[in-house]
């Protein structure tokens, strides 16, 4: 885990080895001090030399400016280290999600990844801050503390080992019970930002069936369980301080009674005991060690905290897409022909029971394909196995007579346009929006397929036309003005394949024919795929296909299925009166 993590450094390595280095310089200068206050004490003022006063007070102000010097470059260095490394966290863990196969984003929550992606990174980020400040300032502390200490008197300065087995044994303790707690956090975390996320999306279902405050003691409740878990994970964090505060006062006690003593003993010959400047530097060396102990003991904290974000980091970055383009990949669709042959697919491996299952299907190239069924039917699983966001579980899918498994992804998914259900825009310009279907489109090409989606004639009647802007999901458009930009930017592609998912369901019959028309006439080698409700929306279609329970029940026109399917003549006479379609 680490070693994945540090491959995230990269451009900040200079500045990540910079502050360990001010570090150890700030730490040389500050464990100067006390032995220079010490001189200072026994040589300069108890003997009156005020030569040897001054000279000492000098080098001690230079130790001092050295020493902030050394602190805030360190701060520095670490500060630019830690913001490059949580940026490319966030670079290479959003640029691996785009990677991500359908499959792959099912595993994971929106909510989750948020949450990996803000507060997972702040810790790691915070984490690693301390690792190459403190984990260095620290032990280096304690290191060169200890020497001093022992240089003065080696039996005095060993009063803190008796205080080692209360500080290592607290410290464990606190690790091992609020580790489990901050897992537990920040999975309660993706909870939280999902609830957030689809009391947001859903906000006009929750005004319009006045759920608000259901909505406010549903967040309330995992706000609780946050704070809950929280309070309590710290309570067992705010033992160590308490702790490690003891053992400093006692060790400061017991070297103040002790040394006070041996000074009294001796009448202040540092031949025989201890001189007063020895004593004032011992405890300053003692604090220092304990500190420095305790500053250790909160890196382990922090680590115990972020570790859990580190994993949860880790499994974004190392996950692999099931779907990658072979080698020697297939770069030209050559029409648009579809073949599913014995296809059965299933989103879980080890389901009991397939979503798609004994699919046989020839799709000529330029035919315009109907599939109607019932809700879990298995229609928009389908056709995604077409621009391959999903690999079929058994069998074979080919487009152009080539199995979708042997095309480079990227040539097979421009060939194949869908328009899903869940139609999505985006915050921009309609002409914005639209060129993601076509970035080099030009303003013809654009009101061209606007035409042919029946969508020029309420984009001309905006203030500013296809300048004007649409919000985050195209909230300011209707839903039927939604679906048909959605069309026309998929038009824009010029696909061999155009799959429409349910996509005309907001738009009136005379509309939904009307672009029907315009396929037959301004598209006809692309292959047309239908997926609709109404059957008026297929009924001129050159073949139906009618799905049941994840199988084809049926395949043929209109009045071969009305003569022979049962299903397709039970919703056709359900949308129909007196016999005709109700257009």
């Amino acid at each position: 885990m680490i070693k994945r993590l540090a491959k995230c450094i990269r451009q900040y390595a200079k500045h990540a080895i910079a502050t360990p280095l001010f570090m150890v310089g700030e730490v040389a200068m500050e464990v100067m001090i006390p032995m220079l206050m010490a001189t200072l004490i026994d040589r300069g003022i108890e003997a009156g030399n005020m030569r040897y006063i001054w000279m000492t007070g000098g080098l001690l102000l230079a130790a001092a400016f050295i020493s902030l010097y050394f602190g805030v470059m360190g701060g520095r260095m670490a500060a630019t280290a830690g913001s490059g490394f949580a940026r490319n966290l966030r670079h290479d863990m959003y640029y691996n999600i785009q990677n991500f196969s359908f499959s792959n984003i099912d595993k994971y929550s929106t909510s989750s990844i948020i949450t990996r992606l803000t507060t997972d990174v702040t810790n790691v980020q915070n984490s690693f801050q301390m690792i190459i400040r403190m984990a260095v300032r620290s032990p280096m502390t304690l290191i060169f503390s200890t020497v001093m200490a022992l240089s003065i008197d080696a039996k005095m300065s060993l009063i803190f080992l008796a205080c080692l087995p209360v500080l290592v044994g607290g410290l464990y303790l606190i690790m091992t019970r609020t580790h489990p707690i901050f897992r537990r956090v920040f999975k309660t975390y993706d909870k939280l930002n999902s609830v957030v996320q689809e009391n947001l999306r859903g906000v006009r279902v929750v005004k319009s069936f006045v759920r608000g405050d259901y909505e406010v003691d549903k967040f309330n409740g995992i706000s609780q369980s946050i704070y809950d878990d929280f309070t309590k994970a710290e309570k067992n964090l705010a033992l160590n301080s308490p702790l490690m505060m003891g053992c400093i006062y006692v060790c400061t006690l017991l070297i103040s009674w002790l040394g006070a003593k041996m000074i009294i003993a001796s009448g202040n010959n540092p031949d025989i005991g201890m001189t007063t400047g020895q004593l004032m530097s011992l405890i300053t060396y003692v604090i220092q060690i304990l500190s420095s102990l305790m500053m250790v003991s909160m890196i382990f904290v922090m680590l115990t905290m972020s570790r859990a974000s580190a994993q949860r980091i880790v499994e974004i970055l190392d996950e692999k897409t099931d779907i990658e383009s072979p080698e020697n990949a297939v770069q030209t669709v050559k029409d648009g022909s579809i073949d599913f042959e014995d296809v059965r697919f299933s989103y879980a491996l080890r389901s009991e029971k397939d979503c798609l299952s004994d699919i046989d299907l020839h799709i000529p190239s330029g035919a315009t394909v109907g599939i109607l069924g019932g809700t879990g039917s298995g229609k928009s699983t389908l056709v995604q196995l077409i621009p391959r966001l999903y690999d079929p579980t058994f069998g074979s899918v080919k487009v152009g007579g080539v199995d979708t498994r042997d095309y480079d992804l990227v040539a097979l998914r421009d060939s194949v346009a869908m328009v899903l259900q869940k139609n999505e825009l985006f915050s921009g310009t309609i002409k914005d929006n639209l060129r993601w279907g076509n970035e080099n489109a030009t303003d013809e090409e654009l009101i061209e397929a606007c035409r042919l989606a029946q969508a020029d004639t309420f984009i001309q009647d905006f203030p500013d036309g296809y300048d004007t802007w649409i919000e985050q999901g195209g909230t300011n458009v209707s839903g039927g003005q939604k679906q048909r930009l959605c069309i026309a930017r998929a038009l824009l592609k010029k696909p061999r394949i155009l799959i429409l998912d349910d996509s005309t369901s907001a738009v009136d019959t005379r509309t939904d024919a009307l672009i029907r028309e315009g396929f037959r006439s301004y598209i006809p080698e692309t292959t047309k795929i239908i997926i609709a409700q109404r059957v008026a929306s297929v009924q001129d279609a050159d073949m139906i296909v009618v799905l049941d329970n994840g199988k084809i029940a049926d395949c043929g026109t209109h009045d071969e299925l009305l003569a022979r399917c049962e299903i397709y003549r039970e919703v056709y006479e359900s949308q129909t009166k007196g016999g005709e379609a109700d257009e």
